[in-house]
C-alpha cells in the first residue's frame, strides 16, 4: 500500500477492533506532535469501542513494529447522495519522520480504501494560520475552499 515514500521497511495499515495497541500508540503520536498538555487517554474499553465502529478508520505508519504516524477519521452520511463522505479528523507523523512523504502515503492510503469502499470525497480542515498544513494539504493534490475546507474527489 506504500507509494509515495521509499522506506520498504515502512507499513501503512488500516487499523481493525483487534489493532488496540497501535491505536494506543497513534494517540501516543497525537499527544507528541500536537503538543498536548497534561492530556489524559481515555478508557481502553471506549476506545476499542471506537475501533469497532464502521463509521471510524484509523490507518497508521509503521517502522520497526513502531507507530509512527497516522490518521483517524469518521464517515459522514448524506442525504444529498447515497455515497458517504470521510472526513479527516487528525493526521500527524512524529517530527523525527516528517517530510519523508509519509503523511502522503497515509492520504493516499485512505483515498484508495475510501474509493474502493464507494465513498464520494474524502476532506479535511485545517487553521488558517497553519501555513505547515495548508502547504502539505495542498502537495498531496488537496483543493481548499474559503473555509479551508480540503476536499479529495474520488471518482
Amino acid at each position: 500500500m506504500l507509494e509515495s515514500t521509499n522506506r520498504k521497511d515502512l507499513e501503512i495499515k488500516k487499523l481493525s477492533a483487534s489493532d488496540l495497541d497501535q491505536f494506543i500508540e497513534l494517540i501516543r503520536v497525537f499527544e507528541d506532535v500536537f503538543e498536548m498538555k497534561n492530556f489524559q487517554i481515555p478508557n481502553s474499553n471506549y476506545l476499542q469501542t471506537l475501533l469497532e465502529r464502521d463509521d471510524f478508520f484509523v490507518f497508521v505508519s509503521v517502522l520497526n513494529n513502531h507507530v509512527i504516524g497516522g490518521l483517524t477519521s469518521y464517515t459522514l452520511r448524506q442525504y444529498y447522495s447515497e455515497k458517504p463522505l470521510v472526513y479527516i479528523y487528525d493526521l500527524a507523523v512524529l517530527t523525527p519522520y516528517q517530510r519523508q512523504g509519509i503523511g502522503k502515503s497515509l492520504i493516499q492510503s485512505i483515498n484508495a480504501y475510501c474509493k474502493d469502499w464507494g465513498a464520494e470525497e474524502v476532506f479535511v480542515q485545517a487553521d488558517l494560520v497553519d501555513d505547515y498544513a495548508l502547504d502539505f494539504y495542498r502537495s498531496t493534490g488537496a483543493t481548499g475552499e474559503s473555509v479551508v475546507h480540503f476536499y479529495y474527489p474520488l471518482g
